[in-house]
């Protein structure tokens, strides 16, 4: 099933806003008619961009329409409510976590003729607007404020590789999906909504099936499921993989001290 939802969000020339429609309708079971949800603000921000007469400007009008006059300004938050990753309740209630407004600022600029691109910086997804062959504008998704050079230089010097690059590679759909599941999986788990988490870590385990940490965090949601045997197996890879990981050294102790026969088998 994973598998075809996977095929499905990867068919060619899926809109990136599409793509997580149809993951919140595989965890949630509930569908939204985004299109409708935003037309309003398209059609705010198309006015407004309407009247200017140069891209710079109109990329500047398009981020103060998006920010003030639709309220889409946020703080950064430690961590974001399972809300604000379901698209239109997250507009509804103008809480939207920073990947799924990137996502939503790329559809309506798009929608008012404008280039945008998803990039990334250490810790940080942003969004940049290309005015012309030369001049763009990188902003944060959550308050509207933009880099400057400097912050843009470091920003690239954080993320390692070529020391000579001087251009931020946009970010590929796949890894856009991967930050929105990591991020929701997160507020699920905080809010503990174990099962949907559940389908998370499975989503994310077919995209990435060897990787210790979501192995890691599929035992441990097993677990509060009291499926035991299964996160049994799935902590001692993370251990096997991981064994100077802090929290393999932890688990591992737990594990030494268990027998798996003496667990109830689900």
């Amino acid at each position: 099933m994973n598998d075809l939802l996977l095929s499905e969000i990867s068919a060619p020339r899926r809109a990136l806003l599409n793509q997580f429609l149809l993951l919140e309708n595989s965890i949630f079971g509930q569908s939204s008619d985004i299109e409708k949800t935003l037309e309003p603000i398209v059609k705010s921000c198309r006015l407004a961009v309407d009247e200017c007469e140069n891209s710079m400007d109109r990329a500047e009008v398009f981020i103060n329409e998006i920010f003030i006059s639709q309220l889409l300004i946020d703080n950064e938050r430690p961590i974001w409510p399972v809300l604000s990753y379901q698209t239109s309740k997250s507009i509804d209630y103008k809480i939207v976590a920073p990947v799924v407004k990137a996502a939503i600022i790329q559809y309506v600029a798009n929608a008012c003729e404008l280039e945008v691109e998803i990039v990334y910086l250490p810790e940080k997804v942003m969004v940049r607007i290309l005015c012309d062959d030369v001049y763009s504008i990188v902003f944060d998704p959550v308050n509207g404020e933009s880099l400057n050079w400097q912050e843009l230089e470091q920003g690239l010097d954080e993320l390692g590789g070529d020391p000579s690059r001087v251009f931020l590679e946009p970010m590929e759909q796949e890894s856009i999906v991967v930050e929105y599941l990591t991020g929701l999986k997160s507020s699920l788990i905080h809010e503990q909504r174990f099962d949907q988490a559940l389908k998370c870590v499975d989503l994310l385990l077919s995209m990435r099936p060897d990787d210790p940490f979501e192995r890691r965090d599929r035992g441990f949601l097993l677990h509060q499921l009291d499926c035991f045997k299964v996160a049994y197996d799935d902590y001692q890879y993370f251990v096997e993989q991981c064994p100077k990981d802090p929290a393999a050294q932890l688990l591992k102790l737990q594990l030494d001290k268990i027998s798996v026969k003496d667990t109830v088998l689900h």
